[in-house]
């Protein structure tokens, strides 16, 4: 099913635009890396599929639906999650536990499957034993992992992931890939991850939307401060 796309859609943030002629397509049941060089708008990219930013040109198309006909959840872990300062109020299981208000009012008071939920979602990251511990105590790699974790306890029908392993070692960046990936073949889940570390995770995807520097015309994947384009390429893996 196809859960959400852009069709030649045309963004930018001055009068250049960054992005033009971008058009994917994104199903339930796929594992997806967008990748590319800095400021090749990647960001700007998942922004967009979201709705959090609006063309200039082009359409944009995010389902209300799952699969199932459910009302799709959408769980978004942006960059710079190391940004909770030391004061941060919360602990971890408070913090994860909230992402079960999505599935009902804010009112309501979590009962025994949202705590079922929220543990088998810090278990799977591997920060159950730390469930605790104040946010603003953990390292930027554990932030990561519980802002996934947070995402998984929504019970989301699709993953907008920007550079979820920054922090991670490499013990736990293999780790969460094996998790996306048993997300994806074992429950019908669509992860959207955006990474550097294409030669890492490439075996465990199912497509990659690459954003390509061309170095003598045609388009161009520059900065986002002086662009004149990107190209957006949408491959399938060999």
């Amino acid at each position: 099913m196809l859960l959400a796309s852009l069709e030649h859609v045309e963004f930018g943030y001055s009068d250049v635009p960054c992005l033009e002629e971008a058009s994917i397509e994104l199903y339930s049941g796929e594992f997806v890396a967008v990748t590319g060089p800095n400021g090749a708008a990647k960001t700007t990219l998942l922004k967009l599929v979201l709705g959090l930013l609006e063309p200039w040109k082009g359409k944009v198309h995010l389902s209300s639906k799952n699969s199932e006909g459910k009302k799709l959840v959408v769980g978004y872990v942006p960059q710079q999650i190391a940004a909770f300062n030391a004061g941060f109020p919360s602990t971890i299981l408070e913090f994860v536990g909230s992402g079960r208000y999505v599935r009902g009012s804010w009112l309501k008071r979590l009962n025994a499957e949202d705590h079922e939920w929220t543990e088998k979602a810090l278990r799977q990251v591997g920060m159950w034993e730390l469930r605790y511990r104040k946010i603003g105590e953990l390292s930027g790699g554990q932030k990561q992992r519980i802002c996934i974790a947070r995402a998984l306890a929504q019970e989301s029908d699709i993953l907008i992931l920007d550079e979820p392993t920054t922090g991670m070692d490499q013990e736990s960046r293999f780790g969460f890939y094996e998790l996306m990936h048993h997300e994806v073949k074992e429950h019908g889940k669509t992860v959207v991850m955006v990474t550097h570390g294409l030669s890492e995770v490439k075996d465990y995807l199912d497509r990659i939307i690459e954003l390509e520097r061309k170095e003598e015309g045609g388009w161009k994947c520059c900065t986002m401060t002086s662009c004149s384009g990107h190209f957006v390429p949408v491959g399938s893996l060999p």
